[in-house]
């Protein structure tokens, strides 16, 4: 793998060297533009619209264009020449609590590397920040643009991850509804039920690309010359009319398809698995079992141990 930058962390007055490289990668399926009838490859070439003529690779520059249409030209060599002080320093600026930076701000992810030396301490700084419970807010250049980055441990690795700033974040406010719109009690709690039945513990594995895998499969059957079978897709789901009763729907399908009892109606979902009840059922049939055989032997060792009662002997006659 080849590594994207190189430079150092400033982590107060230790410097540590450090290789960066990129922590994902898309898996999308890659596609050409192409002719429809016959297949060929659609290029496009970089014309000037002044000369009308095409522009090589190497005489093309920068341009910032004015509301008035005017265009302001940069070269390579202005643009190298701009203060950029952490084109090769990752600046530590402060450490704040990872749960305080909100997950919108995130945009990539890089693995770093120590170079060289620089192993013990970039060990430090990973265990340092691993006990703290603390991320280190940074400053850090890629590809000639200055980002905000958090610095925070991942595993056994020091994990860059590049953040938005501040006005590159859109307000939000205007997709909230309206401050008048209310729900009731039992909605909250049928839809807390449903959150509880799907509740679990986060495993990346168990999720998968189903268009990706479906899209191969049709570019696998039309390489070999088989007929494209493609998937059939999901029902659209209808509108939501009776909120309850679709919640109430949404916690039977979610507990049955984890095998588990359906949910009382008109009540919290009880998390009880079928397959626990019937062994709850059959231990409880068991014991009732024993306690009749218990109580049977009981009876029957009491019958036993009971002494026979003696016949009185009439009183002999006395003779006259």
């Amino acid at each position: 793998m080849q590594a994207i930058w190189k430079g150092s962390v400033s982590f107060g007055l230790v410097t540590i060297p450090v290789k960066v490289y990129a922590a994902t990668q898309e898996k999308d399926v890659a596609f050409r533009q192409v002719h429809a009838t016959d297949g060929g490859r659609i290029r496009y070439r970089r014309i000037c619209e002044i000369e009308g003529e095409e522009v090589p690779y190497s005489d093309i520059a920068k341009g910032y264009e004015l509301p008035d249409g005017e265009m302001v030209v940069l070269t390579s060599d202005e643009l190298s020449e701009l203060p950029l002080p952490t084109r090769h320093i990752v600046e530590v600026l402060e450490f704040v609590p990872a749960e305080e930076i909100d997950p919108i701000y995130v945009s990539r992810s890089y693995y770093l590397q120590a170079d060289g030396p620089a192993a013990k301490p970039y060990v430090l700084l990973r265990d340092a920040l691993r006990r703290t419970g603390q991320t280190a807010l940074v400053k850090v250049a890629l590809r000639n643009r200055e980002a905000l980055a958090m610095l925070r441990p991942k595993d056994d690795v020091l994990v860059l991850q590049t953040m938005l700033w501040p006005d590159e974040v859109r307000d939000g406010s205007f997709a909230a509804p309206a401050a008048d719109v209310e729900v009731r009690p039992q909605e909250v709690a049928m839809a807390e039920s449903y959150i509880q039945t799907l509740e679990t513990t986060f495993d990346p594995d168990r999720y998968h690309d189903e268009y990706r895998a479906a899209l191969e499969q049709v570019i696998e059957a039309k390489t070999a010359g088989r007929e494209v079978e493609v998937p059939k897709a999901a029902p659209a789901k209808g509108e939501v009319v009776d909120l309850m009763a679709a919640l109430q729907a949404s916690v039977d399908e979610a507990r049955r398809q984890r095998g588990e009892a359906p949910a009382e109606s008109g009540g919290r979902a009880t998390r009880q698995p079928a397959a626990k009840k019937a062994a709850t059922k059959k231990t409880a049939a068991k014991k009732t079992a024993a306690k009749k055989t218990a109580a049977k032997k009981a009876t029957t060792k009491t019958t036993k141990k009971a002494p026979a009662k003696k016949a009185q002997k009439a009183p002999a006659r006395k003779s006259a």
